[in-house]
């Protein structure tokens, strides 16, 4: 990196490629308060949140199983009924297969964080954005008009075969799109997925949302901000 790394990723990143879920997405609140009025109905004292926690922990355990047995790729969203059935046992929450299909269900539902659009639309002046995902293509379609924005690309991890991190997501995103990795800027608000991007040869932009250390990998990030807007200045200055 030169002195100035925000100034080399504009005048080499041509292209900015997102997560959606937890980044796009306000994923662990969005969920918690969907989930809430369903939890108290069913009498289960506990906190919703943590029920979100340890569902999407379960749910991340089980798709990185599925890519390192390399035996076949599992839909995210079979991924995500087994993750809620195993977590309603868990919590000793009676349920029917039909009521973690609708839990399942409400991800597709999921409203970007207040700063998201915004940036994205001074964003897309500039460079060419598109979303890179571990949900299904059903799910992300599903997904559009809750989010709002018409991205010029929505690039399902099932074209690849395998969840992210795994390395052949990002390539098979970038010849997709016929852009080489260093093009890429990739947005995301996971260590592990950055950490994936940079791995296979991509920029990264790490956003800051929970004010968390990175960890000590060697793929560090490019750029840490605390949100959407300080990308957009970042990226834009």
């Amino acid at each position: 990196m030169s002195a100035d790394p925000a100034g080399l990723l504009r005048r080499e990143v041509s292209t900015l490629m997102f997560d959606q879920y937890g980044t796009i997405v306000d994923m662990q609140g969005g969920l918690t308060e969907m989930v809430a009025p369903f939890l108290a109905g069913k009498g289960w004292r506990g906190d919703p949140h943590r029920f979100v926690t340890w569902w999407r922990r379960t749910h991340f355990e089980d798709s990185m199983i599925d890519s390192l047995c390399d035996r076949g790729h599992t839909s995210y969203r079979e991924i995500g009924h087994r993750a809620v059935s195993q977590v309603m046992r868990r919590a000793g929450i009676d349920h029917t297969p039909d009521e973690v299909r609708w839990l399942v269900g409400c991800i597709e539902r999921l409203k970007p964080f207040p700063d998201v659009i915004e940036a994205l639309g001074r964003l897309h002046g500039r460079y060419r954005l598109a979303i890179l995902s571990n949900g299904d293509r059903d799910m992300l379609e599903a997904a559009r008009p809750h989010i709002g924005f018409d991205f010029d690309a929505v690039i399902s991890v099932d074209e690849a075969g395998y969840f992210k991190p795994h390395h052949a997501t990002y390539a098979t995103a970038c010849e997709r799109l016929g852009v080489e990795p260093s093009s890429v800027l990739f947005v995301a608000n996971h260590a592990f997925d950055c950490i994936g991007a940079k791995a296979a040869g991509m920029r990264t932009a790490f956003i800051d949302r929970r004010r968390r250390p990175f960890g000590g990998s060697p793929h560090q990030p490019d750029l840490v901000v605390e949100d959407f807007a300080g990308l957009a200045r970042t990226m834009l200055e």
